[in-house]
């Protein structure tokens, strides 16, 4: 009997490892958290509180990031790096490799939509 619970529990353990889905993975990425500390204040859930037509969505990247259409996740960092207006630049906060995972985060979330799957 403790040996065929074991084996449930094994498989319900694999089960939630293997079956995780890409959003989850997402938002408990470094990324995520860097989003999280940083710019979640301001961005939470894509949006911009100060700026409503700023905000993350894919279309207002496209319009207001430059060169946002040939590279997009270098766009998006340049802008966390350098801030713009009410934005602030965030090149003394964050490391390169920071600014590299929340901005492929930002991108990502775009894609979706800002969406929780």
């Amino acid at each position: 009997m403790r040996k065929i619970f074991y084996i449930i529990l094994l498989v319900l353990i694999l089960f939630n490892f293997i079956f995780t889905s890409p959003a989850r993975a997402a938002e408990i990425s470094n990324g995520a958290k860097i989003f999280n500390a940083n710019c979640a204040s301001c961005h939470i859930g894509g949006g911009n509180i100060l700026i409503a037509e700023k905000n993350l969505q894919k279309e207002a990247l496209e319009l207001y990031l430059e060169n946002y259409k040939t590279d997009s996740i270098n766009a998006i960092a340049n802008q966390i790096k350098n801030g713009k207006n009410a934005m602030p630049s965030f090149k003394a906060k964050l490391s390169p490799e920071e600014l590299l995972e929340v901005s492929a985060y930002v991108f990502q979330k775009a894609e979706q939509g800002w969406e929780v799957k």
